[in-house]
């Protein structure tokens, strides 16, 4: 059975490396990447050295040995990317966000239903998280009975000097809600099982960065859905005396019991990541998740051999955009009345 095979478009941010590693690590083949003028395409031809650098993309979309694409291009220019891509057959994998407009999300929904594409967005504060991943088999084992409530914790470092224009240019990026904050969407999706759901309130605002006017640097959200409630903080405030880009924090609450995440770091605490612990009526316990496997990247392999969803349910994928994007326009929406 031959591999997988997939190119990269779009090289605007450093997460397709983790994407692009993804897939290697599951065994798939990297044919080749476009990224002319793109942030990190100099350091991507580095990273991977067997990979040819394809000057027309158009090379990319209408070769037929590729199965997949992935994609961490300028956030607005990651729907057209992949719109053209099932169109012309391939399979995608987008870094987050994969919509910067609800509109953009219509054009997604209907390009997959046309061609009957998989299209999944690889949130790395859930698949490429050990923690998370580990929560998630604890969740499904019933170890904390029903999930009632998530709270979800998004700090990030602006790191202001080093990023691009376009992350600073709301059309382009987004908005906070829609960027950071759909890893936590996707996250009470996933731990709540909920298949339909709701923003209940949310807003955005700039607190402290009035250099960089359409900039969002803290955003909330609380969504109601599979008889659950969840809360959303995100932020660019994480201070430089941290020794990891972010505290990246996870809470769900069950009928019998909670778990609570340290994804990134235990603040002045056990050292490295992936930290979880679960307090159930025998007590509290710490467990280590840094041996934990990630299956995201064979799970989608084999959806892509199988036509099947077990990577991420094709609808979860869209409704953990739905919610966010829903969230940034009502945040604005009431900010502007």
């Amino acid at each position: 059975m031959r591999p997988v095979r997939f190119a990269a478009i779009g090289l605007a941010h450093n997460h397709i490396f983790g994407q692009t590693r993804c897939l290697l690590d599951a065994g798939a083949e990297l044919v080749g990447f476009h990224g002319a003028g793109d942030e990190f395409a100099r350091d991507y031809a580095e990273a991977f050295p067997r990979a040819e650098p394809v000057s027309e993309v158009e090379r990319l979309l209408d070769d037929p040995s590729i199965d997949l694409i992935v994609s961490a291009a300028v956030s607005s220019e990651r729907t057209p990317i992949a719109v053209e891509a099932m169109r012309r057959g391939k399979d995608v994998m987008l870094d987050k966000p994969g919509a910067v407009s609800l509109e953009q999300l219509d054009l997604l929904r209907r390009t997959q239903a046309d061609t009957g594409r998989i299209l999944s967005i690889l949130y790395s504060e859930h698949f490429e998280n050990r923690a998370t991943v580990k929560a998630g088999e604890l969740v499904a084992a019933g170890a904390i009975g029903r999930v009632v409530a998530t709270a979800g914790f998004g700090p990030h470092r602006l790191r202001k000097a080093s990023r691009p224009d376009w992350f600073f240019e709301r059309a382009r990026c987004g908005g906070i809600l829609t960027d950071i904050a759909s890893h936590q969407c996707e996250q009470f999706l996933f731990f709540t099982g909920a298949e339909t759901a709701s923003v209940v309130a949310a807003t955005v605002a700039n607190r402290a960065n009035p250099d960089m006017p359409e900039l969002q640097d803290t955003g909330d959200v609380i969504l109601s859905g599979g008889g659950a409630t969840g809360f959303v903080h995100v932020d660019w405030f994480t201070p430089d005396g941290l020794p990891t880009w972010g505290d990246g924090r996870l809470f769900v609450t069950g009928t019998n019991g909670s778990i609570e995440l340290r994804k990134y770091v235990d603040v002045a605490g056990r050292p490295g990541g992936d930290h979880l612990f679960l307090t159930d009526r025998d007590g509290v316990r710490h467990i280590d998740c840094s041996d934990v496997a990630l299956p995201y990247g064979r799970q989608l392999l084999a959806d892509i051999r199988a036509r099947t969803e077990t990577a991420m349910p094709q609808a979860r994928c869209f409704l953990a955009m739905e919610l966010a994007l829903t969230a940034q326009k009502l945040a604005e929406d009431a900010s502007h009345a």
